[in-house]
């Protein structure tokens, strides 16, 4: 997949409902240029797919195929080039959130069902600010990088320092003590505002998911939670968001144990 490409993928996602903007699918191409695939059929581009790696973990997502062309093996073809490209790059978890309707086919190809996230969707109602939220500056990025790995686990610096960079002062934090406890981002979308990442303590978290939502009142939004972080849960359902669908998380290969508890909102289906 190329710049050229960018019609089919917005195409695609329009087709299937999805969030993305032209934005999202330009920056899934420059994290990971040599990974992400187009599906043809009968010499017409009809599906795609995009991968990222960070170190040893990969993810895949954006498998869609255009509607005409479905039940023709198109999307089992890219999955199966998209992991013959991340076992190449010596990836040893892939990892993808799955429907329920694509989640057969992930298990067929080898993947096992880690939790369950469900995505969020209304209009965000409006919170009382909480002065213990404030707004990230540039300089911070480097701390936010460590406090997300120290409480996730993980190596996500490529896909984080990309949205911190590009969407400046979304990024709100919880910081006690000099120390960061927490951060929020916020980005828009095709049909709605996407509410994450969010890493935090239990402390935190409320906070600064209550003060995300505040700066979206009025507006439509969509988050995703991993449902066994039950306050998360329960922040969401107060504010009167109702469940649009639910994914499982999946991998293939080495497991990794996710610290849910930390994670009160997914960056999304694409990098987990």
């Amino acid at each position: 997949m190329t710049i050229g490409d960018l019609g089919l993928g917005m195409k695609l996602s329009s087709q299937a409902g999805w969030n993305q903007t032209e934005a999202d699918w330009r920056r899934f191409l420059e994290l990971e240029p040599e990974g992400c695939f187009v599906g043809e059929l009968n010499g017409r581009s009809v599906g795609t797919t995009t991968t990222c790696v960070f170190r040893k973990t990969a993810w895949i997502a954006m498998v869609l195929v255009d509607v005409s062309a479905r039940h023709n093996g198109v999307g089992t073809r890219l999955l199966e080039h998209s992991i013959d490209y991340l076992k190449a790059r010596q990836a040893g978890t892939i990892r993808l959130d799955a429907t329920s309707l694509g989640r057969p086919i992930y298990e067929k190809l080898g993947f096992s069902a880690d939790y369950t996230l469900a995505r969020f969707e209304g209009i965000a109602p409006a919170f009382k600010e909480c002065s213990a939220v404030v707004e990230a500056t540039p300089d911070m990025s480097d701390d936010l990088l460590e406090f997300d790995k120290r409480m996730t686990g993980r190596e996500r610096v490529k896909m984080l320092g990309r949205l911190f960079d590009e969407f400046p002062g979304e990024t709100r934090i919880v910081r006690r003590a000099g120390e960061i406890e927490g951060f929020i981002a916020v980005r828009a979308g095709a049909n709605a505002i996407r509410i994450g990442p969010c890493t935090a303590t239990p402390a935190a978290g409320p906070a600064l998911l209550s003060d995300a939502l505040n700066r979206c009142a009025g507006k439509p939004v969509l988050v995703d939670v991993p449902l066994d972080n039950v306050e998360a849960v329960k922040i969401v359902e107060s504010s009167g968001l109702t469940i649009q669908r639910s994914f499982t998380r999946m991998s293939r290969g080495t497991k990794i144990t996710d610290n849910v508890q930390a994670s009160w909102a997914s960056s999304g289906a694409e990098k987990g």
